[in-house]
Order: C-alpha cells, then structure tokens, then sequence
C-alpha cells in the first residue's frame, strides 16, 4: 500500500467520520424540535449543533480533497 493509498483511505474516512456528524446533527435537531422545546431553549441546542455541524462540513470537505489529491497524484 503506497502513500497515495494511504491520502485516499485517509480522505475517505475523514470524509465518513464528517458525514456521520451531519447524521448527528440532523437526529439531535429533530429530536429536539419533537421535544416542544420553548423558542430560547431550542435556540441555545441549535447553537451548540451548528458548531459541530460547521466542523463536520469543514471535514468532509478536507477528506473529498484528500481523496481527490490521492488519485491525482496516485496516476
């Protein structure tokens, strides 16, 4: 297994692992809404999901450029 194995199988389990937060971040918002939650308590859950949201789009995007650069380099 070469180094450009190495960057594709990196990227796609950063990418996986960032999916997987977008997953969460959907079921605990749904949860919530489901919970009839008052306006500020809502709000207070949605800023602390939108962090991690923001850090699982940022990874899945490192990892789509890891397996990118990985197969470009790779040829």
């Amino acid at each position: 297994m070469g180094i450009f194995d190495m960057i594709i199988w990196a990227g796609a389990a950063l990418t996986l692992a960032g999916v997987a937060a977008l997953v969460w971040c959907i079921v605990t918002v749904a949860r919530a809404r489901r919970a009839g939650l008052d306006e500020g308590a809502l709000r207070q859950k949605m800023r602390g999901v939108l962090a991690v949201n923001m850090g699982a789009l940022a990874a899945s995007t490192i990892g789509l450029m890891l397996v990118v650069l990985g197969i470009f380099l790779g040829r």
